[in-house]
């Protein structure tokens, strides 16, 4: 850190079932190029309830939340933003003086990007996946006017229920459809996974989209995105979105908003 920790230093944590480090380095850059007295810890825990009230009690200032807590520390917290209630998942908790706040910058990632990429609200799309994240991209799409859409999820019950929620439609399978747009928010395409170098869609269908969005961030190019764009397609990757949502929860930390360049370095840091 560029000050040196004391009794005043303020920290923030992550709680995961599997701690990474993405956040633990994107976070400790910008507090170090901001000379913000803060250090960012990446945690995991067996009790999640201990967890949360010595959030509260230890004076912890925020705290990101990764699977598998992002639903149970809905029963936990005093207060719950719009961005949490849309989709009944948390990513982030913001202490102050003891108040827990829930937010979901998943969820204003997706929003904020679907803005900056000026795409089209009347855009048909399919979506692959059921899970919380899924969850939080579904709402998002519906939430900024997405009207046309397709949950393609195998567990029936997951995607079914996610559709009903979203006001879209479920299959199975994507089948002979070519939806103008894809979204990928499942482990297909991820580095390490046992699916890594597969397509989360036919390549069919990626041929025929007009624009590809893919929620995995590691690789930065995934399978499907590498194919999107030798194609020449318009994408929306992983990266962006844990980027925006990272520095969504940075702001609600520490109440300062980086400039475009230092968020940039800080992702580049964060990815090496």
């Amino acid at each position: 850190m560029a000050v040196a920790p004391s009794r005043d230093t303020v920290l923030c944590i992550s709680l995961a079932g599997r701690p990474g480090t993405f956040g633990v380095r994107f976070h400790n850059h910008l507090y170090e190029q901001l000379g913000l007295d803060y250090y960012y810890k990446a945690m995991t825990t067996q009790d999640l309830p201990a967890a949360v009230a010595g959030i509260r009690a230890l004076g912890i200032r925020g705290c990101g939340v990764s699977m598998p807590f992002k639903e149970a520390c809905m029963a936990l917290v005093d207060e719950i933003d719009p961005s949490a209630a849309a989709i009944e998942s948390v990513n982030t908790l913001v202490n102050t003086d003891g108040h827990l706040k829930a937010f979901n910058t998943d969820y204003l990632a997706v929003r904020h990007l679907l803005a900056q990429h000026r795409v089209d609200p009347e855009t048909a799309f399919a979506l692959r996946g059921s899970g919380g994240m899924a969850k939080a991209v579904a709402s998002a799409l519906r939430d900024s006017g997405f009207r046309q859409g397709l949950i393609i999820a195998r567990n029936e019950q997951a995607g079914r229920q996610l559709a009903d929620v979203c006001g879209y439609r479920w299959q199975a399978e994507l089948g002979d459809l070519c939806p103008p747009m894809l979204i990928n928010v499942t482990p297909i395409g991820m580095a390490g996974g046992a699916e890594a170098e597969h397509l989360a869609f036919p390549a069919t269908a990626i041929a025929v989209a007009e624009r590809v969005m893919d929620v995995v961030a590691m690789p930065a190019r995934t399978p499907l995105i590498e194919y999107a764009q030798s194609l020449g397609k318009p994408v929306i990757t992983g990266l962006e979105v844990i980027a925006v949502q990272a520095l969504e929860q940075f702001v609600l930390y520490t109440g300062v908003r980086p400039s475009a360049e230092q968020v940039a370095a800080a992702v580049a840091y964060a990815r090496n």
